[in-house]
């Protein structure tokens, strides 16, 4: 029967791994026990060709087949009331025309106590308590073990309701634990496998710093040399080429290095972390500015670390490129996103350039480069991108969704 006890809980909706078996197994007495006392009735009714034998028969097979309707497919709170008012009918009219009916009121005490309300359970218990006695004494007599009989039997039935709903209620509680305990450890093993990834990133990082960054350094400063030292050489414009192929190079291995060492958090707020590259920025030519608009939230730490590499990436295209006077960021929080804004009174620059692949004539510069690569970045976690520029005025800004996570 797969209906909620008194407590609200469902015993069968429940994946109680550790006790199933013992559900499952109390279920099945359950049922072999109501339908061997209804099958007792019939039998009996028959082999002793009582007085109303086709009646009795007929009752016993109908409650015999509304129990197991009831018990083979879940039933909602108010069908568990009409199934066990339907079935109490069918064994009140059996009891009063067959006095062994009354001990199959043994197994109702059962489906009372467990599928209605605990007072509800118990008062119905009670009235069928006096059914049963009633019942038995108007076939057989009045009688001390006619009285004692039902009501041992109801109290043993409401002990084992109890010990029932008690061992329910501790395999919740431990199947709750044990949930914890799982969703404790797999969040472990993800900040394990991040604090891993973070650790294999910030080396290979270093690995090309060591390698690939500083011989494309070396290669530059050599190139740079040979073009002072030969200022009239013929080859001079393809020793150019070289050292600004090599600049570039530099420059990308440069981002890509940014890309994969840690945002610069340092368990600070994100705010914090902000206001901080807008702080190194500044100098006796550069006024910076950091302003937070609206309340903070927790971000998904992607999230946070991209903002934070988004911003390293666009104010230090405003120091090496930009000649900006005044440059202002702003961290702006509403209702569903989060937007930074970097925002200087520059040259400017061609925004058409970020779209443009480096086999074009004018091939990207390193600052078309970086947000090129900021733009990747900014959709890879569901965000948006916008660039506007103009001699005096440059506007970047990206929005990402809060609460979704990348």
């Amino acid at each position: 029967m797969d209906a909620a006890p008194a407590d609200g809980d469902s015993l069968d909706g429940v994946h109680r791994p550790a006790l199933d078996p013992v559900f499952a197994g109390i279920r099945t007495s359950l049922h072999l026990l109501v339908v061997t006392l209804a099958g007792i009735v019939f039998v009996r009714a028959i082999v002793q060709d009582a007085q109303y034998m086709p009646v009795i028969a007929a009752l016993s097979i109908l409650f015999v087949a509304v129990y197991l309707a009831g018990a083979s497919q879940p039933v909602s709170r108010p069908g568990v009331w009409w199934w066990l008012a339907l079935l109490t009918a069918l064994w009140v009219g059996l009891t009063f025309l067959a006095g062994d009916s009354a001990y199959i009121v043994f197994g109702l005490f059962f489906l009372y106590l467990h599928l209605l309300p605990r007072l509800w359970g118990l008062l119905a218990v009670a009235a069928s308590t006096t059914v049963a006695v009633v019942g038995a004494a108007m076939h057989n007599g009045w009688s001390v073990a006619g009285i004692v009989g039902p009501v041992i039997g109801a109290l043993v039935a409401v002990g084992i309701a109890a010990g029932y709903q008690a061992l329910f209620r501790e395999a919740a509680e431990r199947q709750q634990l044990i949930e914890e305990l799982m969703r404790t450890r797999a969040e472990l093993a993800a900040r394990e496998r991040a604090a891993g990834t973070a650790a294999e990133r910030e080396r290979l990082a270093g690995d090309i710093h060591d390698t690939v960054a500083q011989g494309l350094s070396s290669i530059q400063l050599l190139l740079h040399a040979a073009e002072r030292a030969a200022p009239d050489h013929p080859a001079l414009e393809r020793i150019r080429l070289a050292r600004e192929t090599a600049a570039q190079s530099l420059d990308e291995t440069r981002q890509l290095i940014g890309d994969l060492t840690p945002a610069a958090l340092d368990g600070q707020s994100l705010a914090d972390a902000l206001e901080r590259i807008c702080r190194q920025a500044a100098t006796e030519t550069l006024d910076t500015a950091f302003v937070v608009e609206g309340a903070a939230v927790r971000l998904p730490m992607p999230v946070e670390a991209a903002l934070v590499r988004i911003a390293q990436g666009a104010v230090s295209n405003v120091v090496r490129h930009a000649g900006a006077a005044r440059m202002a960021v702003t961290l702006t929080y509403s209702v569903d996103t989060v937007t930074l804004d970097v925002v200087d009174d520059g040259i400017g620059f061609d925004v058409d350039v970020i779209g443009r692949c480096p086999e074009e004539p004018a091939g990207p510069t390193s600052v078309s480069f970086g947000l090129a690569s900021t733009r990747r970045r900014v959709e890879a976690l569901h965000g948006t991108m916008s660039v506007e520029s103009e001699p005096g005025l440059t506007a970047v800004a990206v929005s990402f969704p809060i609460g979704e996570e990348s």
